[in-house]
């Protein structure tokens, strides 16, 4: 065997194990707990709008203030920062529903009613949550 083989085989390992720790250890949701704290910031007015719109559409699954509950993820989360989940992908999971594919909680249904602009101001909610709470 070729010392490139055996340091591609040993890399491949350290990354496999690496997985293994991440989804086992909870920190992509999928074991330990379903919520999040959350520290709420001062709102701008679209935030604000956001937010009711998020308790109205959203909370019942997202938990309140986006933490998380029982029924669904939190989106203050790593996961959802806007490098991964950009603000198209909430539109997309908004108008279409989603595959679950991070969490163990089932697929996504679309949000009826919500519109366009609803779901914009309930991204700046979000954002902003996650923002206050260290995620860019």
């Amino acid at each position: 065997m070729t010392r490139n083989r055996i340091i591609q085989l040993a890399t491949a390992a350290a990354v496999i194990a690496a997985a293994g720790y991440w989804f086992t250890s909870g920190r992509d949701g999928s074991g330990g707990s379903e919520t999040v704290d959350v520290a709420v910031p001062d709102l701008g007015p679209e935030a604000e709008r956001g937010a009711e719109l998020f308790t109205a559409n959203c909370a019942a699954c997202h938990g309140e203030n986006a933490a998380g509950s029982a029924k669904g993820p939190p989106l203050v989360h790593v996961i959802y920062e806007p490098d991964h989940h950009a603000d198209f992908t909430f539109h997309r999971a908004v108008q279409q529903g989603v595959r679950a594919h991070h969490w163990r909680f089932g697929d996504m249904p679309p949000v009826a009613g919500v519109s366009k602009a609803e779901t914009d101001r309930i991204i700046a909610y979000v954002r902003t949550l996650q923002r206050a709470n260290g995620i860019h």
